[in-house]
């Protein structure tokens, strides 16, 4: 049983060794429920080969400032990356945040996390704004960046297909000066 969202400390760390068996378990499954919400409009097949490249990339590499994991109570559940938009210095950062364990979906872990990372984001670069990209059928990261204060900036009407569906692409934004700060826990 997942514990009450309130006694949760969610943080985001670098990844360790003894994460790799857990996140590549969770990475390279062709059945996890996290791919029908991230992106599931790309070919599963394709997906989980990416997946797998990516896991193996992960045991090859050290940290990475710009990927840590998301630790629940001493539990790996997810993961928040960063890249930077060219040009470099131009103040542009693109975040995503991915939680794997379905467990920890909708108590708060997602915006805790989110939030830890947007933070970071802002105390160790230059953004000046911040994007996070989904799909119109993702509606909890809707629900997350409008929390945290983001809005939409953009849209590409029924760009993605899915299950025989068209859904639009999804483009939020923050800038530096509407960041309101960490939620309280």
């Amino acid at each position: 049983m997942t514990p009450a969202p309130a006694s949760r400390l969610v943080t985001l760390r670098d990844r360790r060794a003894a994460d790799l068996p857990t996140l590549t378990r969770w990475l390279t499954d062709p059945g996890a429920e996290w791919r029908r919400w991230d992106a599931p409009y790309f070919p599963a097949a394709s997906t989980t080969r990416t997946m797998r490249a990516y896991a193996e990339s992960l045991a090859a590499s050290s940290p990475d400032a710009d990927e840590q994991v998301i630790d629940v109570d001493g539990v790996v559940v997810g993961m928040v990356n960063r890249s930077e938009e060219e040009p470099q210095g131009g103040g542009w950062w693109d975040l995503g945040i991915l939680i794997y364990d379905p467990a920890y979906w909708g108590g708060g872990v997602g915006t805790r996390a989110l939030a830890l990372w947007v933070q970071d984001t802002l105390d160790w670069t230059d953004a000046h704004v911040l994007t996070v990209t989904t799909w119109g059928g993702n509606h909890r990261m809707l629900r997350l960046g409008a929390r945290l204060g983001f809005r939409e900036c953009a849209r590409v009407r029924q760009a993605r297909l899915w299950e025989g569906v068209r859904h639009d692409s999804v483009q939020l934004d923050l800038l530096r000066g509407e960041w309101r700060g960490l939620p309280q826990p």
